[in-house]
């Protein structure tokens, strides 16, 4: 059986939110108390402001948004390393797609349903170039994926990746990621 997401995307297109990175940017938010000091580090709002991000979130939907991407572009581990919160991908992950849930929630209606597509980003490594190895790129992304379906996506979407062996290792992730949750591709 197709997910939700699939089902509807027989019937109708469906309108994704716009860029969630440049809008946290432009948002006035402060460094050191709401990126506790972790610079250009979106992910680490989920902790200290979930509401801002669920905010975005709904302003999107309002303006005719059916589908959410997750505040976790950066959010795979080996991403997280430059900040000291590699041991908090899971955690983020399962937090950034339960805060567009809650967001997408709200406008769930009748005939109208809303999802979340759970972002992974590139990095800034690349198997090709030797700056990170297979097994440690794999491990990364599948921790993020892994709370990324735990919070509840719908879907996963890898990211503007350039590299045929990242991209190759994104998708593989995400699978063992699903198999570990004991869930299929037709489950998100």
């Amino acid at each position: 059986m197709p997910s939700r997401i699939l089902e509807e995307l027989t019937r109708r297109v469906l309108v994704l939110d716009g860029a969630m990175g440049s809008a946290i940017h432009a948002m006035d938010l402060d460094v050191d108390r709401d990126y506790c000091g972790c610079e250009n580090c979106p992910e680490v709002l989920l902790g200290s402001r979930p509401e801002v991000i669920q905010q975005l979130h709904e302003r999107f939907l309002a303006i005719g948004a059916d589908g959410l991407k997750t505040d976790s572009f950066g959010g795979a581990s080996h991403i997280l390393r430059e900040f000291g919160l590699q041991d908090r991908a899971f955690e983020l992950g399962r937090r950034a797609a339960e805060v567009a849930r809650a967001a997408a929630a709200k406008f769930e209606a009748p005939g109208r349903p809303r999802f979340v597509l759970g972002s992974m980003g590139p990095g800034t490594k690349l198997i090709t170039l030797g700056q990170i190895g297979w097994e440690e790129m794999l491990a990364s992304y599948r921790e993020q994926a892994r709370g990324l379906v735990a919070g509840g996506a719908d879907a996963l979407l890898i990211e503007t990746c350039q590299d045929l062996l990242q991209v190759k290792c994104a998708v593989n992730s995400v699978l063992e990621a699903l198999d570990d949750q004991k869930k299929t591709t037709d489950d998100v």
